[in-house]
């Protein structure tokens, strides 16, 4: 729980009038039936603990992702996943890209540990590009945060580059944490999974937040070889810490591959159309691959969307951006008809 601070992330729906959430980058297609009869069925078993060692939910996401069991550790959204890695690695210094999501730095910096940003420009897309690699070869960080597709920015790295970084970091010792959270939602992304025995140092994020639009019930996993780490990361949290809902909703969620593809074709034919429809109202849309937008407007939106109830995410908290940068999400066709429909009004 936030005690006496603000909320730094979208999704802050409480206390105001929003009709409309933009902020956050969820399923257009909202939650599968199938996870919210789980959540139903769940019910009638909450006298009981859950299972600490989530036995049916990671053979189940072993099959999904081609991984052995002891590959894989669950926790309480990915956010907790951050801050237990955060808390194991033992490092003193980190690396990653400016912006890009920023939980991070909240989870290394009251550790004791440094925060070194590599800049991503506007003018080439906030793309990272070759250079990223001769920062690797003189930084001296010990970790490596990358985020694949980047929140804010929409966009993959290209596999090619990322494979590079995958055999500096093994070369120089450095743990690789790749943050795939968005990957199942975007246009052409390819998971590391198959690459965790080749590279031990390499770490996953994942979640059903945004794949299935569970973030109400807090349900991360994360993927390495190194078996070590993630018997680390479980002595820093408590034993039940995924709850039995949330387990029973997971194992319904891996069986929804149909309710993915259908997501996937949504996203791909709403965003190109959302994307060109926001530039013609002069704003600067960077170029993206999942299911939301990076946009920098001449104006404030922020405050005059949410007097319409509608609610975007002011990107002003990330390293690397500033005033009037937004990012919204990509939703189904009605709602983005909404937003840019009050776009239209307020830009004139």
């Amino acid at each position: 729980m936030l005690y006496r601070t603000s909320n730094p992330h979208g999704g802050d729906l409480y206390g105001r009038r929003v009709k409309l959430d933009f902020s956050v980058n969820t399923n257009p297609l909202g939650t599968p039936p199938a996870v919210a009869e789980a959540v139903r069925e769940a019910a009638g078993a909450l006298c009981q603990y859950p299972d600490p060692a989530c036995r049916e939910l990671t053979a189940s996401l072993a099959a999904h992702e081609g991984v052995g069991q002891d590959c894989i550790l669950c926790g309480c959204g990915a956010a907790e996943l951050i801050y237990s890695y955060c808390g194991a690695i033992g490092a003193e210094s980190a690396l990653m890209t400016a912006p890009t999501f920023s939980e991070y730095a909240a989870a290394l910096v009251p550790r004791g540990i440094s925060v070194q940003y590599y800049p991503l420009w506007e003018k080439n897309g906030f793309l990272l590009e070759n250079g990223f690699l001769e920062e690797l070869e003189r930084c001296g960080c010990e970790a490596v945060f990358l985020c694949n597709p980047n929140n804010p920015t929409g966009r993959l790295i290209p596999p090619e580059l990322l494979e590079e970084i995958c055999r500096v970091c093994q070369r120089r010792g450095i743990r690789l944490f790749v943050d795939e959270c968005f990957l199942e939602l975007s246009e052409g992304g390819r998971s590391l999974a198959s690459r965790l025995e080749a590279y031990p140092g390499l770490f996953l994020l994942k979640a059903f937040t945004k794949s299935y639009g569970m973030a109400g019930l807090r349900l991360g996993y994360c993927l390495t070889a190194d078996r070590a780490l993630l018997a680390e990361m479980s002595r820093m949290v408590q034993p039940w810490n995924v709850s039995l809902p949330a387990q029973m909703a997971g194992v319904a969620a891996l069986r929804e591959k149909r309710f993915l593809e259908e997501a996937r074709e949504l996203i791909g034919s709403e965003r190109p159309r959302m994307a060109a429809e926001l530039e013609k109202l002069g704003l600067s849309v960077c170029p993206s691959q999942v299911n939301y937008l990076l946009l920098k407007s001449p104006a404030d939106l922020y405050g005059p969307l949410l007097e319409r109830g509608i609610l975007i995410r002011d990107c002003s908290n990330y390293e690397g951006l500033g005033a009037r940068w937004y990012r919204v999400a990509v939703k189904r066709p009605e709602e983005n008809r909404a937003l840019l429909d009050a776009l239209r009004e307020i830009l004139g």
